[in-house]
């Protein structure tokens, strides 16, 4: 699986982004679907999953309820809407794929990794 994020760019806190990583290669409906973010000089963490359907969703606990995992699987894209944006959401964001248990957060469960998108929220 082939996979390009894209949507990343700068917002005041408080704003909105709307995040997509597109997938192209192997059937796209086999794979369970995360986001991740690392930030300047820190570890890279998981922020979002996704099951193949789209029926359960997981989060890391600071962005519940701001952010929202989805995906179109005709499209083969994942979405990840992130509202009420705060300086500490600013990082590269990195969509990911695993044919796994997308309620396991680590980063070792998923075998493919898009590019990033870097996101950057100013107070």
């Amino acid at each position: 699986v082939q996979l390009q994020a894209s949507g990343g760019g700068s917002v005041q806190a408080g704003g909105s982004l709307r995040l997509s990583c597109a997938a192209s290669g192997r059937t796209f409906i086999n794979y369970a679907m995360g986001w991740f973010r690392q930030a300047p000089g820190k570890e890279r963490e998981f922020v979002a999953a996704i099951n193949w359907i789209g029926s359960s969703t997981y989060y890391l606990d600071s962005v519940k309820g701001r952010f929202t995992i989805s995906r179109d699987n005709a499209k083969r894209v994942v979405y990840l809407q992130m509202n009420s944006l705060k300086p500490e959401d600013t990082a590269v964001y990195y969509c990911a794929a695993q044919k796994g248990d997308p309620s396991i957060a680590r980063m070792s469960e998923y075998e493919y990794w898009g590019q990033g998108t870097l996101v950057t929220v100013s107070s």
